[in-house]
């Protein structure tokens, strides 16, 4: 979609992922019962790949970047209701960007071909997208300009990514089938398809 013919509705629509994606970051805050074994339920990847099923990849990606422009510029926006450029060298922003290319890589299959299961693959690709950013940012974070952990390894790294990853693929899972459902409702397949037309 080219971004000069982005309607104030569309736009409107970014900002809500916007605001749904910090509320994601901070729900275990919000919630605390929202914490099982341990590991925070945060909704921040469900929302950035819901940004990309439903409002497309470049819409999708728009928005994701805003989240992280915006929480850069100092507003709470990130994880632990925090903000500010020194973000940029926590060992977990390469989770926080990667979410611009994970909206765009969901938004993008789905643009191919709109199916249930389709809309499903869309969504565990956006998680792929993102463990493999997020993971490798880390494990690089920890090399060169943060402390690391004792004996840290690359392999290490990932074994600590088993823990959420159970969690993580039930909730993307739930994303890409909340998406298809959203799809056939009148209402949002009008949006959906007036975005189509401006593209």
């Amino acid at each position: 979609m080219n971004r000069r013919k982005w309607s104030p509705l569309h736009l409107a629509l970014g900002a809500l992922f916007v605001a749904l994606t910090a509320i994601g970051a901070n729900i275990t805050s919000l919630i605390p019962f929202m914490v099982i074994g341990g590991v925070p339920i945060t909704l921040q990847t469900f929302f950035a790949i819901l940004a990309g099923l439903i409002l497309g990849s470049r819409l999708g990606a728009f928005s994701m970047f805003v989240y992280m422009v915006v929480g850069l510029a100092g507003v709470p926006l990130f994880a632990q209701f925090k903000g500010g450029m020194s973000a940029l060298i926590s060992p977990t922003f390469g989770f926080i960007w990667s979410f611009i290319l994970v909206a765009f890589v969901a938004g993008k299959i789905i643009e191919y071909k709109r199916s249930r299961w389709n809309y499903v693959l869309a969504a565990l690709a956006g998680m792929l997208v993102n463990y493999i950013l997020g993971t490798n940012w880390m494990y690089i974070a920890y090399q060169f300009w943060f402390e690391a952990p004792e004996n840290l390894t690359y392999t290490l790294v990932w074994l600590w990514m088993l823990v959420p990853l159970p969690k993580d693929v039930v909730i993307t899972v739930l994303a890409g089938l909340f998406a298809y459902r959203l799809h056939s409702i009148p209402a949002i397949k009008g949006i959906m398809s007036r975005k189509q037309d401006a593209a």
